[in-house]
């Protein structure tokens, strides 16, 4: 194993071998596994052990960490050029398109032995298997949206943390009230790098709506419905009536966590499970931290936008590397999920090293299977439970919609300037922008 503190010597080196199946000097399988970029030490050095941990069982694999973050705007060049790790993580967005056009590898095979492999939750599946239900790629995590709110400006601006907004008009009521008592955003957004798009589709399946209507093969885009419209509109009027929503409208997932787990934020939406992400990568103080189920007010059709994360192998890897990596993937990913040992030690290892245990999430199984590991970790849980029953309370209650399937982030990528719009020109036409967006969404889709 080679530490990931040594990464940057070995690049050249890391390159060359990656998705080729090198073999080392002593005959063993050398396999790059992924690690996120940033993180801290406690982080890297939880990963380090469980690494340890699987080569001394597996004495003829010697895995090599590398700090590989997805995008979908370079994978294609990543994986031509052979400079992808063996094993990665996808968003559940990219897994089907991946596997239409063959630039994972097929580990069906491998993936079919595992002990556990028909008790994934058959929606979750989808997102990494074919349509006869070979899968491709392994579902790791999964999530819905959720309202993640700072509990320290609550307080400041006079509000009760122990009781976030439960609908839009009290996220905009208080949003305002936070800007206008500390300086801060009361509410902020993602627009940049596609995260426009993803929470503005967030917020259409809140307020009702959908981006898109399937009918056997055909694919119809409705990203200018009516519920799109209104919930643009909503922003548009913290935005510029308000004043509620701070002066930075380039954020993307990594810099809203920074600027939140900072204090800049009052509250902004992503995936419920965000705290470990937070606390790994940006320092987030627990006393500060809230979160809250996201409200929905579109009637019978509203919902949570579900995702989650899928691990995936590299389309250039040889069979003996295949092989290899889904034994990774089984013991660092799914092990904690399924078996006892494993999520003791797994929980033990994350919160030796200071980092979170216990951070909401959405089965990728049952929900007893989930409920059961969490009996397990109990000892091991280290984040604030209580500050999360706003969310955990609900979050299995509320319905979860699937991420649009077909053209997923490329239309994602068409609604970042609408929202930009939105929030940088007061005079914005939010449904001729939309208008716009709906004719190269649907070209998009008549693609597939």
């Amino acid at each position: 194993m080679k530490s990931i503190a040594v990464l940057a010597v070995a690049t050249a080196v890391l390159a060359a071998c990656s998705g080729g199946g090198a073999t080392s000097a002593d005959g063993k399988t050398v396999v790059n596994v992924s690690l996120d970029p940033g993180l801290e030490q406690g982080a890297i050095d939880a990963f380090n052990a469980r690494v340890a941990a699987f080569e001394s069982a597996n004495p003829t694999i010697d895995l090599v960490p590398r700090e590989y973050k997805w995008d979908a705007t370079t994978f294609t060049t990543q994986l031509a050029g052979g400079t992808l790790p063996d094993v990665f993580t996808v968003p559940f967005t990219d897994g089907r398109g991946l596997i239409e056009r063959k630039q994972i590898a097929d580990i069906s095979g491998q993936v079919a032995a595992l002990p556990y492999a028909g008790k994934f939750s058959k929606e979750v599946a989808k997102a990494g298997s074919t349509d006869d239900g070979k899968m491709w790629a392994v579902p790791i995590a999964a999530h819905g949206q959720a309202l993640h709110y700072n509990r320290t400006l609550f307080t400041q601006a006079g509000l009760d943390p122990d009781k976030p907004p439960t609908s839009w008009d009290e996220i905009r009521a208080e949003a305002k009230r936070i800007s206008e008592k500390t300086g801060q955003a009361g509410f902020a957004m993602m627009t940049s790098g596609n995260t426009g798009g993803w929470i503005a589709t967030t917020l259409a399946y809140a307020f009702g709506g959908r981006t898109e209507q399937l009918d056997g093969d055909h694919a119809k885009s409705t990203v200018d419905s009516p519920e799109m419209v209104k919930a643009l509109q909503a922003v548009k009027a913290m935005r510029w009536d308000d004043n509620s929503m701070g002066a930075n409208f380039l954020y993307e997932w990594g810099t809203i966590n920074q600027d939140f787990a900072a204090g800049r934020i009052g509250m902004y939406v992503s995936g419920g499970g965000n705290y470990g992400s937070l606390k790994a990568q940006n320092a987030m103080k627990p006393e500060d931290y809230g979160v809250a189920a996201l409200p929905l007010t579109g009637g019978a059709n509203a919902g949570v936008l579900g995702g989650g994360t899928l691990a995936a192998v590299s389309a250039k890897a040889p069979e003996p590397v295949k092989a290899a990596a889904v034994k990774w993937i089984d013991f660092y990913y799914l092990e904690k999920l399924t078996t006892k040992d494993a999520a003791v030690a797994d929980a033990k290892t994350t919160a030796d090293s200071g980092q979170a245990v216990g951070s909401p999430e959405l089965p990728v199984f049952d929900k007893a299977a989930f409920d059961e590991r969490m009996t397990w970790i109990a000892q091991y849980v280290n984040v604030p439970v209580k500050q999360m029953t706003p969310y955990t309370d609900k979050m299995f209650d509320q319905p979860l919609v699937p991420e649009p399937t077909r053209s997923t982030q490329q239309v994602y990528a068409l609604l970042d300037p609408v929202v930009q719009s939105v929030l940088t020109d007061r005079g914005a036409d939010i449904p001729g922008l939309l208008n716009g967006v709906q004719t190269q969404a649907q070209a998009l889709l008549d693609k597939k």
